[in-house]
């Protein structure tokens, strides 16, 4: 068994593990149960009842957060519009066409998340076994393939993401940091409770339950069970 420090034992004594915290109390031991001198990522995790093996009972949206993630992301722009100059003094850090094809071909990339026109999709297959495996490829369910860069751009640095199930058929992700405070980090997690509840797959049968259960939790800190009646 992993043996953890004495802060992190220290933490995982603040929560009763069968008991299942309003959001105002989970939020309350979040800042209670910080176990790092650092300004801590909160993570929530999803345990869904649906099976992942079947295409009508995949989950996956975009989400912008009201109050953002706290983290930015380095982004790529493949484009053919000739608007390279626009989208670098948009924040993007690298764009191109065939070029930026070229470089990802050699093994330079410098972002991690990747935004294509329609017409630059058509020539991504050359790279899609590069990005692909490395989650970067542009998607147009995932809001990262547009005729309009800028906006989708802007988006993403407003806080945009993408989330999905994974192969256990849950979702985790980040819904702020511990510095936001209490009244953002609540309103950032009740909103993706929220967006997660109307992205309740189509192959899920109307009487069976969608969510299981709900965690949150600092980086490197224990998981706090919530009480979805009281969102």
């Amino acid at each position: 068994m992993k043996k953890h420090g004495k802060k992190y034992n220290q933490a995982v004594s603040l929560v009763e593990a069968d008991r299942q915290y309003t959001l105002v109390e989970a939020v309350d031991l979040l800042e209670r149960t910080n176990t790092v001198k650092f300004d801590p990522t909160i993570e929530v995790h999803f345990n869904l009842n649906i099976d992942p093996r079947q295409a009508d009972q995949m989950v996956r949206a975009t989400i912008t957060l009201p109050n953002g993630t706290g983290k930015t992301k380095k982004i790529g722009a493949f484009t053919d519009l000739g608007n390279e100059k626009e989208l670098l003094a948009a924040g993007v850090v690298v764009a191109g066409g065939d070029d930026l094809i070229d470089l990802v071909l050699q093994g330079k990339i410098e972002f991690d998340i990747a935004i294509a026109t329609p017409g630059m999709m058509k020539k991504m297959g050359k790279v899609a076994k590069v990005l692909g495996p490395k989650g970067l490829m542009p998607n147009p369910k995932a809001g990262t393939v547009g005729e309009d860069l800028l906006a989708i751009a802007n988006e993403i640095n407003k806080g945009r993401f993408e989330f999905k199930n994974d192969k256990q058929g849950n979702v985790h992700s980040i819904v702020g940091k511990l510095s936001f405070g209490s009244d953002k980090l609540k309103e950032n997690i009740a909103y993706f409770v929220n967006t997660l509840k109307a992205s309740r797959p189509s192959g899920l049968k109307g009487g069976a339950s969608f969510i299981d259960s709900v965690y949150l939790c600092n980086a490197m800190g224990p998981g706090i069970r919530l009480d979805m009646n009281s969102l």
